[in-house]
């Protein structure tokens, strides 16, 4: 989840004066019901029930190939912003454009790097159709003041090996039972605000910590593990390959990161694809050729393919070792049930929200994934 989180409250109150959207109100548009059909090579194992949060859940998955495509009558323009197209979670888009996986829907998928506080207002206007990230503060705080916006599929979980996350530096003699984090200094280079919150949150809980009992110091990518080695900071939260520096080093302990098994991010869509019949169905296009993508390249331990490895070095623009260097993902497209409503207790908790917490409702929509596996309840 690298993403760079910037002034929270500032970032959405311009979004919502450039958006024009003073109204709290629902969306004023919506698709008619849909019939949703079994789709072969997608059978029981191709959903799993929101409520499963074991970190040891398989993820749902269909046989490699399907869902199968189902071109749309006429060809479909869409542009997916992302804050990145060099980082291992975004694989699955970049394979898909690759291989043509969009393109057999007929879709012309574009992705443009853009940050979620600048795709945010163009969402919501339409004028890019969704967003590769995840529901940050700003995006809750934007859906509050009236964006038409949803998460709609999920991307990752980590592997249980992972160590990506929250990292103290431990005194002579100490242990990680014995690390104290109320009122530490805490290296990040992703700031308040973001999704990383919530795990952040619970790893700050088992050390005498909370999210308001930490001094906040937001580094640049290459400063937080140097922060961190020089006493800085007393703890940082240190990505994908990073954490590898320290992993071993009984100067260091790991505190705690992303819940296994939960996706945090994914795919945001706008009103473009969430608000009439023709929309909705490039929406499920986009989400079958996704799944499709998963299910065909990144079902299982992924990295334990050579010759893929090489390709995605190369499509990533990621050098090979870096890569190799830290466990597969689990490439993830479902939402966990109550994801967002835990979101927006540790961002009530970090003071970059305010207000009643948005009900599941008006932050999450499962049914476009549903139907482009053949799930109806």
């Amino acid at each position: 989840m690298i993403r760079r989180m910037y002034g929270v409250m500032a970032v959405v109150s311009a979004l919502l004066l450039s958006a024009g959207c003073a109204d709290k109100g629902e969306p004023t548009a919506s698709a008619g019901p849909r019939t949703i059909r079994p789709v072969p090579g997608c059978g029981t194992g191709s959903w799993t029930d929101p409520s499963d949060l074991s970190p040891t859940r398989a993820p749902a998955r269909c046989e490699p190939g399907a869902p199968a495509p189902e071109p749309l009558t006429g060809k479909r323009r869409l542009t997916i912003a992302t804050g990145t197209l060099s980082a291992e979670y975004v694989a699955p888009l970049q394979v898909a454009v690759d291989k043509g996986e969009f393109a057999r829907e007929g879709l012309d998928v574009t992705l443009r790097v853009l940050p979620t506080p600048d795709a945010l207002p163009l969402l919501a206007k339409g004028e890019i159709d969704a967003l590769w990230a995840a529901p940050e503060a700003a995006v809750m705080n934007g859906v509050r003041g009236g964006f038409d916006i949803r998460w709609v599929a999920g991307n990752f979980s980590p592997d249980p090996a992972s160590k990506s996350g929250l990292w103290a530096r431990l005194d002579e003699g100490q242990n990680a039972d014995d690390v104290s984090m109320a009122d530490s200094r805490l290296g990040t280079m992703i700031g308040k605000g973001s999704v990383i919150a919530y795990p952040m949150e619970k790893a700050l809980e088992r050390h005498g910590g909370a999210l308001d009992r930490i001094q906040y110091q937001q580094l640049g990518s290459a400063d937080v593990l140097t922060a961190l080695q020089n006493g800085g900071v007393d703890s940082a939260w240190l990505l994908d390959p990073v954490w590898r520096k320290v992993d071993g080093d009984p100067s260091y302990a790991f505190l705690g990161g992303q819940p296994p098994g939960e996706p945090l991010g994914g795919l945001l869509y706008g009103p473009s694809l969430l608000n009439d019949d023709d929309g909705v169905d490039a929406g499920v296009a986009l989400l079958r050729a996704y799944i499709r993508t998963v299910n065909t390249y990144f079902a299982a331990d992924y990295k334990k393919n050579a010759e893929f490895v090489g390709y995605l070095s190369k499509l990533l623009k990621i050098d090979r070792t870096i890569l190799e260097s830290t466990p597969a993902l689990r490439m993830d497209w479902e939402i966990r049930a109550g994801t967002t409503d835990r979101l927006q207790a540790a961002y009530q908790a970090q003071g970059v929200t305010e207000g009643t917490p948005l009900p599941e409702s008006r932050t999450v929509n499962r049914t476009l994934y549903e139907e482009a596996v053949g799930h109806n309840d």
